[in-house]
């Protein structure tokens, strides 16, 4: 015999169980993420206890965080966007969501995401509408806001990803990732890559060749500082060459080395009213 357990949000477009089903979280077409509980354990019948606007645009994909990193939900909304949502209690206050990261591009959409547990870290793995997999990694279970960078490669031998730079020094360690941009190579013997922290803007140079452990030598030759705020994009140009980036402080800026291999700032931008 069939019975309702619950009556969802008009609009409602997917929706997902927690890892023990004792919680249900809906994305609804006007990008309102729902949560719904039972007030009696014993009970089967769910009603919402939380109500949060994550986008203006639809959610088409919600996905609970593994529980022993708490009670959060990521949402994929219909634009590409990326956004995580924790349940916390601040400063004594009620239990109430909270953003606490978004993974937002304007030239790529994120398509779907899993999640995976180490012994260390949380683990997300989300894919792109440009082809690329991205792996963003978690060290302290305590803070779900501070996601590290990690270079990925698909193993043929063992037909596997498995993690082969990290792009952070240690005393990265609590920096929150922005933005991150791979330059294309035309003949380079490294790879270079972007990644915007509350510090600046990091260039690394990556190795090509791995190391008897399978580990590909990094290096951090600049750290570039020009912007006030937060670093929202980056682009590199078709050969690797000028960085693009932009932020809240609403300039463009243009940056290159020279060939000493010192990376200067050639040019901003400024919108006029």
């Amino acid at each position: 015999m069939e019975k309702s357990v619950a009556t969802l949000d008009k609009g409602t477009i997917c929706s997902s169980w927690n890892y023990s089903a004792q919680r249900l979280a809906t994305g609804s077409i006007d990008g309102t993420l729902a949560i719904f509980d039972s007030p009696d354990p014993a009970s089967s019948t769910f009603s919402c206890s939380s109500r949060i606007k994550v986008h203006d645009g639809s959610i088409v994909k919600v996905v609970w965080v593994p529980p022993e990193f708490g009670d959060a939900v990521a949402c994929i909304c219909r634009d590409g966007t990326l956004s995580l949502w924790e349940e916390v209690a601040e400063d004594g206050q009620s239990l109430e969501w909270k953003l606490c990261k978004c993974f937002q591009s304007k030239s790529t959409r994120v398509l779907d995401i899993q999640f995976g547990v180490s012994s260390t870290s949380l683990k997300l793995v989300a894919a792109y509408s440009d082809g690329y997999i991205r792996v963003y990694e978690v060290h302290d279970p305590l803070e779900l806001k501070n996601w590290h960078l990690q270079v990925w490669e698909f193993d043929q031998g063992h037909q596997r990803w498995l993690p082969v730079a990290e792009l952070a020094s240690p005393e990265d360690n609590s920096d929150q990732v922005y933005a991150v941009a791979w330059a294309p190579n035309i003949g380079r013997p490294y790879e270079i890559i972007a990644v915007a922290t509350q510090k600046g803007i990091a260039i690394w140079h990556v190795g090509l060749h791995p190391d008897v452990d399978g580990r590909l030598s990094v290096e951090r030759v600049a750290l570039l500082s020009g912007h006030e705020g937060e670093v929202w994009q980056m682009e590199w140009d078709m050969s690797g060459m000028t960085l693009a980036t932009t932020g809240s402080d609403g300039l463009v800026k243009l940056w290159q080395s020279n060939l000493n291999g010192v990376w200067q700032e050639q040019a901003a931008f400024q919108p006029t009213s």
